[in-house]
């Protein structure tokens, strides 16, 4: 909980904290007077700083008589203090006309780079956590000995498997197989079709079988391969003040995109959220580098949340632009996913 903080400290830390976040340096007593709209003179002002110090909402860099917000500041600015914008109908309409594929997999690859671009910083989406499962499978026959495998996920989404083959087969053949798969196994993992499917396969003729086979366990390595995590820009964190010249944050923050079982579980603690949700580095421990921010956001199918999408930048972020980006793109995905169906 915070300490109660009368109308003038909440306008000055505010308003340093906007300063803050515009151009990167320390805010002085003389800059506060002169921009916080208050009738207050730089002593007044410094005995104010002074007391926000000691509450932990400021600190004071080393090489400078002005001060920066601590990750408290933050906390309190994006929970009480923020004016969020809008976001203009163009951009709305913008996001929503790149959204709007049939493919599931590619709305949420486009979701990624839209948050990317609109915020100059990195975009990140977990996707539905899949099963092994298939809805329906097709073969399509490229040549004498290789064939197209096209797999329907439970989620709608599409996924194509190019089967080497050691025999050639003909389309009736390729029909055959695939409506055995479709009519009895449709809604079972691939695994579980492999180990129902053992004796039977020696019932059929030793070309199905092989080309089932073949097709269970490239079923079996395509749900494997699922890409959990989808991220979009992140070399657009090299531009970021403070960030770009420390080399153990560089790295930390790297290390989070190169593995990302830790940001699966960072992005994973908002999918029971309502609404946008905002970690802030030194003060969640889910933020592995101090000062660095997520602003992440639940996405739906049906009323049913599925994932979270959102952007990773720095604490000095313009989180009244940030936020309403995170939140109309989960929106439209979630439009966008529900209309699939």
């Amino acid at each position: 909980m915070f300490p109660m903080l009368d109308d003038r400290s909440r306008q000055l830390l505010k308003t340093l904290i906007e300063r803050y976040i515009a151009d990167g340096q320390p805010v002085g007593s003389r800059a506060l007077a002169r921009i916080s709209g208050l009738e207050l003179s730089p002593a007044t002002i410094r005995n104010v700083m002074a007391d926000l110090e000691d509450m932990g909402f400021v600190s004071s860099p080393h090489t400078s008589a002005g001060r920066v917000p601590t990750p408290r500041g933050y906390r309190l600015f994006v929970d009480s203090l923020l004016t969020v914008r809008p976001l203009e109908q163009l951009q709305a309409d913008q996001i929503q006309g790149q959204l709007q594929v049939a493919d599931p997999a590619r709305a949420m690859q486009n979701a990624a780079q839209l948050l990317s671009r609109l915020s100059q910083f990195a975009g990140v989406v977990l996707t539905p956590r899949r099963s092994s499962a298939f809805r329906h499978v097709e073969f399509v026959r490229l040549s004498d000995k290789r064939v197209l495998l096209i797999i329907v996920t439970p989620e709608g989404d599409v996924q194509n498997r190019v089967l080497v083959l050691e025999t050639a087969y003909a389309p009736s053949q390729l029909v055959e197989a695939a409506n055995i798969l479709n009519e009895q196994f449709a809604g079972r993992s691939f695994g579980e079709v492999r180990q129902r499917l053992h004796g039977e396969l020696q019932r059929l003729s030793e070309d199905i079988s092989r080309l089932m086979e073949a097709a269970l366990a490239a079923g079996s390595q395509a749900a494997e391969e699922s890409e959990p995590v989808v991220i979009s820009g992140e070399r657009n964190l090299f531009g970021v003040s403070g960030l770009a010249t420390d080399m153990d944050k560089l790295r930390r923050l790297f290390d989070l995109f190169d593995h990302r079982t830790r940001l699966m579980q960072l992005l994973d603690t908002a999918i029971n959220a309502h609404g946008v949700q905002i970690y802030i580095g030194g003060e969640s421990q889910l933020v592995p580098v101090d000062d660095m921010s997520m602003v992440v956001a639940p996405y739906s199918v049906d009323g049913k949340v599925i994932g979270t999408l959102g952007v990773i930048g720095p604490t000095r972020m313009a989180y009244e632009r940030v936020i309403p980006i995170v939140d109309i793109t989960a929106r439209l995905l979630s439009n966008v996913l529900s209309q699939s169906q």
